[in-house]
């Protein structure tokens, strides 16, 4: 089963997390330099490796290359502070963030003195190639990537040595990607759904912003199996042969969202959770106008 430690939490919250994932049967840990915790995650994991409850080749590592460190020369510096930070040896799995890069340095969202966004011109295909070192260096055993659009994708199958062995991309009822889906399929790449319950803890999520947990559809299923929104939804993302990684810091959740695993849903509730598409993203980030941006090119 997969947990991702997306977003900022509460300091002590993600070790304790860790801990809790690890403990319930967690073994796929989803972490990024951007969520500003893989301290926090590596505690976790040193913690259980101590106590005897896992070893570190029991466990699967994702973690992301941050879009401030896309030039080559910045790619590797950036794996070994991540490495650090995990107290970690190697990655089981290093993606590109996004295909979008920024100013290079330690600035996480670099911005001028006029709150303008500052960007670097480096090509995803150059990050790439520097990604693939990684790989034969032994810092990580797989590269990936998340949140490119098709075209993106495709530039980097027609450059590569070593082929994305991932897509982590949002996807959920209201953001099928079915086309994205099926292309990478057809591809050899693997889809990880992120978000895979609607994102509702976002900090920009608006009050007309639809609640995928309360939809009625969802409600509906929900009762009808016993089981929370939150498990249909993730169950939702599993049964379309998808990884799938939902995020939590309460004890109870981790342990619900675990329990996914021993239910399946019925071909026609499925097709009611397909027919909720609306091609809504909640993590859009309309408001970076990169030249990259998968989503709103300019």
């Amino acid at each position: 089963m997969f947990l991702s430690n997306g977003s900022i939490s509460k300091p002590g919250e993600v070790t304790a997390a860790v801990k809790t994932a690890i403990d319930c049967g967690y073994r796929h840990l989803d972490c990024a330099r951007a969520y500003q915790n893989e301290d926090e995650v590596g505690a976790g994991i040193k913690a259980k490796v101590d106590d005897g409850t896992i070893k570190r080749e029991d466990l699967f590592v994702t973690s992301k290359l941050w879009c401030t460190h896309h030039h080559p020369d910045d790619v590797e510096r950036a794996c070994k502070q991540t490495l650090d930070s995990l107290g970690l040896e190697y990655l089981d799995l290093f993606l590109i963030h996004w295909p979008m890069a920024y100013k290079r340095g330690d600035v996480l969202f670099p911005k001028d003195a006029d709150g303008n966004w500052q960007f670097d011109d480096t090509p995803q295909v150059e990050t790439w190639k520097a990604m693939e070192k990684l790989v034969e260096k032994g810092l990580c055993k797989d590269i990936g990537l998340s949140n490119s659009n098709k075209k993106q994708v495709q530039d980097i199958l027609d450059a590569c040595k070593i082929k994305p062995a991932t897509l982590q991309i949002e996807l959920h009822p209201l953001l099928i990607q079915e086309d994205m889906v099926q292309f990478c399929k057809e591809n050899g790449v693997t889809v990880t759904a992120y978000s895979p319950l609607g994102s509702p803890d976002r900090p920009w999520i608006k009050d007309d912003d639809p609640r995928l947990m309360e939809d009625p559809t969802v409600v509906e299923i929900a009762k009808k199996k016993g089981k929370s929104p939150a498990q249909i939804l993730i169950r939702f993302a599993l049964d379309r042969g998808n990884i799938c990684i939902p995020k939590s810091v309460t004890p109870s959740r981790i342990q619900a969202n675990f329990e996914t695993l021993n239910f399946k849903l019925t071909s026609q509730e499925m097709e009611q959770l397909k027919g909720l598409n609306k091609d809504y993203r909640g993590c859009a980030l309309e408001w970076i106008a990169h030249p990259h941006h998968p989503f709103f090119p300019i």
